[in-house]
């Protein structure tokens, strides 16, 4: 499938694929989409030192980025599990230079290592930074049960994917997380919402980013509360 590298509204970069007209980001600005949906909605409501993240759609690395220098920050421990089943090529993922973005000088090396460590493997990126890469489909993955405690839910969206937006799906990844875990994505639409409350997640309509109305949070209840 033929894709082309792309300027976003913010100055960031993102593909888009013109077959499916669609975007692994938004256009009006994929650095402040990640930013909103997935580090401010979803990263910042992890307080415990060791924590379990996965993201559907690994894609470009932004959002792993950007994980690694906010939970550095905290001093936390994170165990980054990214799913993508069609890795972009070391031309593409180079093309969106997101180390610019960041002020730290370990940036470039930090999204490099990211990109050209094994995959299916968990691999050391620090000493407080785990990244396991799964290439494969989200069906295919083996994540143990309970033990996620956020999900960036980063697919394609439900016009060309809709296999990716079921509720099988959200019981499969209901299945995975830990109670009180959270999903974070930008996807608001009114069916989604309701299969993930059939699901049996509790879901809130946030603020969405530049360019949307909303956003989605869904969180696991604690049922032993």
């Amino acid at each position: 499938m033929q894709r082309e590298i792309i300027t976003t509204g913010d100055g960031s970069k993102t593909i888009y694929l013109p077959e499916w007209d669609e975007h692994y980001h938004s256009s009006h600005g994929a650095l402040q989409e990640a930013q909103h949906v997935f580090i401010k909605h979803g990263l910042s409501t992890q307080k415990e030192d060791y924590i379990t993240i996965l993201e559907m759609g690994f894609g470009t690395g932004l959002n792993a980025l950007l994980t690694y220098f906010a939970s550095e920050k905290r001093r936390q421990y994170v165990h980054y599990i990214g799913i993508e089943a069609f890795p972009p090529t070391e031309e593409e993922w180079r093309a969106m230079d997101y180390a610019q973005f960041s002020n730290d000088p370990a940036a470039p090396h930090v999204f490099e290592r990211m990109h050209t460590c094994d995959w299916n493997k968990a691999q050391e990126i620090d000493e407080l930074f785990v990244l396991e890469k799964k290439q494969c489909s989200l069906v295919d993955a083996h994540v143990a049960p309970n033990s996620v405690d956020l999900i960036y839910y980063d697919a394609f969206g439900p016009r060309v994917q809709p296999e990716l937006w079921t509720k099988e799906i959200f019981d499969l990844l209901y299945s995975w997380m830990a109670p009180e875990g959270i999903l974070v994505t930008y996807c608001a639409k009114g069916q989604v919402k309701r299969d993930l409350k059939a699901a049996g997640f509790t879901v809130e309509n946030l603020p969405g980013p530049p360019g949307k109305r909303e956003m989605t949070r869904a969180t696991k209840p604690n049922t032993c509360v």
